[in-house]
């Protein structure tokens, strides 16, 4: 039970974001009583980043810091045609190679990899959502560049909102991936109309994480107590034993995507612009909620509920981009972003073929009208098989080595999506023919 154990030393950015929230409502109370103005804010922002990377990374604090200043230089010096590309090539090569390095040190040196090395790479994948979405929103002249001809001291105050929005210590660790000019929106809006105190949503929400967080819990206390073993001759027990273990490692995304959220609330970001005070919509900046995105009964609808913003961004910075095989070139993107493990390579291209089979299954066996009984049944059986997909989805990328496909083929769990893999080769022959 080494594996149950070790599921509990995962994830630990719940602890950091934590501590952050008290200086997220310091931030928020300056900044709605005018103690800080917009550049003070900027700063605020930017400089707490900074301090987070160090307290949080020690000396691999530089790897995000030498993609932060790689990109500011690339702003000055990069025509807005060309800055898309060059930031995100620079970044994928820098990303990708402290992954490759990690992989080298667990695999051929079998050597234990520092967890702050682990905590530095992750905020450098997210910086890495940033920097494109901002490169994409200058290439598509969004957001105008800074200006060479300017003043130092012009030119520094059109950077600081940019080196704020990449470096901001509310998302620094994690959290959802806000637009640019929402966050410079947000950055204004705590001084002109600032919002609502953020008391009660940042209350609903910890309680959110307390519940996922006692549901996780009590799973794993089944798992270590379960008499079921998931390599027995019972196939139903070696299937809710494996499907338990997958919620398990999904609840924990759960709850560190409720927590980043509460950080970005208490900071003042998120407050919809059409809400008002008497319903207030903190909605604006949100991964999803485990209830919605679980209640999925299609593969393709779960993965765009999953990780919502990353979705989006992916089908920005790809999907839309592409014009042959444009969602295999997304799921592709999304395993070489990941890290280039094993388990990767087997889960990201598998769900990519379950979401294409999802097209031909709905479009070809979904019941016509001819009864609610029927009706009913076929959403069970795809709520069941979405789950059993997305469960050999998850412990195929989250376990990344041999271990895992090893658990999914002795528990029969394997067999759900090469059913609908067969299923896709035969529609696809079929639509050829």
């Amino acid at each position: 039970m080494g594996l149950i154990d070790s599921l509990w030393e995962r994830h630990q950015f719940l602890m950091h974001q934590c501590i952050l929230l008290p200086f997220a409502l310091l931030f928020c109370f300056l900044s709605k009583r005018g103690y800080l103005s917009l550049t003070c804010r900027y700063v605020f922002v930017s400089v707490g980043g900074c301090v987070l990377a160090v307290v949080t990374m020690g000396a691999f604090s530089l790897l995000p810091l030498v993609s932060a200043s790689a990109f500011v230089l690339l702003l000055c010096s990069v025509d807005s045609g060309s800055v898309h590309s060059w930031a995100l090539g620079l970044q994928m090569l820098w990303q990708t190679f402290w992954h490759l390095l990690i992989q080298y040190r667990e695999y051929y040196l079998q050597e234990p990899v520092s967890t702050r090395l682990f905590v530095a790479v992750s905020s450098l994948m997210l910086l890495t959502q940033r920097i494109t979405s901002l490169s994409m929103d200058v290439q598509e002249q969004k957001v105008p560049l800074p200006s060479n001809a300017a003043s130092t001291q012009s030119l520094c105050a059109q950077l600081l909102p940019l080196i704020s929005y990449v470096f901001s210590f509310t998302s620094l660790l994690g959290g959802p991936l806000c637009p640019y000019r929402r966050f410079v929106s947000h950055m204004e809006a705590l001084n002109l109309h600032s919002p609502p105190c953020p008391r009660s949503v940042l209350f609903l929400k910890l309680a959110q994480v307390f519940m996922l967080e006692l549901l996780k819990h009590c799973l794993v206390r089944f798992m270590k107590q379960s008499t079921c073993d998931p390599s027995s001759s019972v196939v139903l027990c070696g299937v809710l034993w494996t499907w338990a273990l997958a919620l398990v490692l999904r609840i924990q995304y759960y709850s560190h995507w409720r927590i980043s959220e509460c950080l970005s609330h208490a900071a003042g970001f998120g407050f919809g612009a059409n809400s008002c005070a008497d319903s207030p919509d903190w909605s604006s900046i949100s991964d999803g909620d485990f209830w919605t995105t679980e209640a999925s009964t299609r593969v393709s609808e779960f993965a765009r509920r999953w990780n919502a913003t990353t979705a989006s961004w992916l089908r920005r910075l790809v999907y839309i981009r592409c014009k042959r095989f444009p969602l295999l070139m997304t799921f592709g993107f999304s395993l070489w972003w990941h890290g280039l493990h094993f388990g990767h390579f087997v889960g990201f291209l598998t769900w990519a073929a379950c979401v294409k089979a999802d097209y031909f299954i709905h479009r070809h066996l979904y019941p016509q009208p001819s009864g609610a009984g029927l009706k009913l049944l076929y959403t069970c059986l795809c709520w069941i098989n979405t789950q059993m997909i997305i469960t050999f989805i998850v412990i195929a990328v989250e376990l990344r080595n041999l271990s895992s496909l090893k658990l999914l083929i002795v528990t029969y769990v394997g067999l759900f999506p090469l059913c609908n893999i067969i299923y896709l080769f035969v529609c696809s022959f079929h639509a050829a023919v």
